[in-house]
């Protein structure tokens, strides 16, 4: 009788550490955290229309080219997706933690960054341009000088806030915004005369704000002195998880700049606030 109830116990404590060895179990889902309202990159709506991805722990759903990467990548690599949401400071922390497999939101792979969380091969390349309205004297901007003495601000933490607005000659730089909607909040709101921001970012907010202007310096003899590593765009993913960063890089060495951009086209198209 005795052995009975042992057998009994070892079986129920096998059951137990099957039913709660979560890790193992739940290899075959890729979660992504992302901020969910950081259009064209991520953003939540209502439905799923569009094939949007229900958010964890919400009735939202999430979309835009974050999203639709990040269904490519479980697709390819025969996974299901789950998205997390997240505010801009606390992902690195997230992926850091293990509490999501990866970060896609539209992060520059910078040696800052790079010291904290390993990234895939980019996913994105952004470069940097200038917002304003149509009614400021910085709309005919036609290079960086062009921008001296304006009152501006940009994103928390980003190389457009940390590394391009301090270039302009004798810039207003006022405090950091905690968003990318907070930042174009302000332009429009007339609280900034412009934003430093990436390409992808502008063309959504143009297509949002009928009164803005994108100005882009990319052709000219004095544009934002940027690196390579602040306009490439990866995943972030653990330091030391190899394997899942490998596959991912194998999903993205498939795909060209072209592919890139019409995805991102696509996500300008079908953002919430170009729908009539």
């Amino acid at each position: 009788m005795k052995k009975i109830i042992a057998v009994a116990l070892c079986l129920v404590l096998v059951f137990s550490l099957t039913a709660c060895g979560g890790d193992d179990e739940q290899d075959n889902v890729l979660t992504v955290a992302m901020e969910c309202g950081y259009a064209p990159y991520n953003w939540t709506q209502s439905t799923d229309a569009n094939g949007a991805v229900q958010i964890a722990d919400s009735s939202d759903y999430a979309y835009g080219y974050d999203v639709m990467m990040a269904k490519k990548i479980a697709e390819e690599l025969g996974m299901e997706l789950e998205i997390v949401k997240s505010d801009w400071e606390s992902l690195i922390p997230a992926v850091q933690s293990g509490a999501v497999d990866c970060v896609i939101a539209g992060q520059s792979i910078t040696s800052e960054r790079l010291e904290e969380v390993d990234f895939t091969l980019p996913y994105y390349y952004a470069s940097i341009v200038t917002l304003t309205t149509k009614d400021s004297p910085y709309a005919s901007a036609q290079g960086v000088a062009d921008l001296a003495g304006g009152t501006c601000t940009s994103q928390l933490n980003t190389v457009w806030y940390n590394v391009c607005l301090p270039q302009i000659p004798e810039a207003n730089i006022l405090t950091a915004q905690e968003s990318a909607p907070a930042m174009l909040v302000a332009l429009d709101a007339g609280t900034v005369d412009y934003v430093v921001t990436d390409m992808p970012t502008a063309m959504a907010a143009c297509a949002a704000y009928d009164d803005f202007v994108l100005l882009d310096f990319t052709n000219s003899d004095d544009n934002f002195e940027v690196s390579d590593e602040e306009i490439n765009i990866g995943i972030s993913l653990k330091k030391g998880n190899t394997e899942l960063t490998e596959a991912i890089n194998g999903v993205l060495a498939e795909m060209t700049v072209e592919d890139f951009e019409q995805m991102m086209q696509d996500a300008i198209a079908v953002q919430p606030l170009t729908q009539e």
